[in-house]
């Protein structure tokens, strides 16, 4: 059984998916007005990426009468962020600022000769 990782990863490699996460960042969409974003695709295949994505949890779908609203749900993407960009963030912010260093360095000295 994926973890629930995994089922955020496999969201993610899909343009079409991470493409409706784009809309869904601007605000809450109806499920309509996602498939009309999409005109090479059926209404069944948005709907099967709007499903993969909300059993990720990267979408909180509710119902307003016959309308479903979808809302992006970045907590699983914050979870991502943290365990694999942020614990290597230090160790290129440091790399970065020797390489600056060196070449101000580098710089002064060529300067002062």
């Amino acid at each position: 059984m994926p973890s629930s990782q995994d089922l955020v990863w496999k969201a993610l490699a899909d343009t079409t998916r991470r493409e409706i996460l784009d809309l869904l960042r601007d605000g809450p969409c109806t499920t309509t007005r996602l498939v009309e974003q999409f005109p090479g695709l059926s209404r069944f295949g948005v709907m099967k990426h709007i499903d993969v994505l909300r059993q990720a949890g990267l979408i909180n779908t509710r119902h307003e009468g016959r309308l479903r609203i979808n809302s992006l749900n970045a907590i699983p993407i914050r979870r991502i962020y943290e365990r694999w960009v942020s614990n290597y963030e230090e160790h290129w912010a440091k790399s970065l600022i020797g390489l600056k260093d060196a070449i101000e360095k580098d710089r002064s000295n060529r300067q002062n000769t």
